[in-house]
């Protein structure tokens, strides 16, 4: 089955220690490559406010991945941050092939 290129936007507790949002991040960037993914960048927004509170927080730590992944293996990965305490929101997005193209993501994703 084709890979396909996805973007992931993880909002991390912004009350959550550096060393534990590094925690985070490493996971996810584990359970991509456990889904036969492979990561084409992961950029650290930083702290950013929200535009109303999500669980009675008023900002979050932001992270965007963008990889390439089998949809079928990619449930543990959503399972952890479903059950992360430290993940306020996560967004997983399928990017349009036009998209992924853009990105070069494309490439990525017909190599496999």
């Amino acid at each position: 089955y084709m890979n396909r290129a996805y973007e992931l936007m993880v909002i991390i507790d912004a009350d959550v220690a550096d060393a534990e949002n590094k925690v985070v991040v490493d996971r996810v960037e584990e359970l991509i490559g456990a889904a036969g993914g492979e990561l084409s960048s992961t950029d650290r927004w930083g702290r950013r406010k929200f535009a109303y509170l999500i669980n009675h927080k008023a900002e979050g730590y932001y992270v965007v991945f963008e990889f390439t992944a089998d949809p079928a293996k990619l449930d543990p990965m959503d399972r952890f941050l479903r059950l992360a305490d430290e993940v306020v929101r996560h967004k997983l997005i399928r990017l349009p092939e036009a998209e992924a193209e853009r990105r070069s993501l494309a490439a990525m994703a017909a190599e496999d």
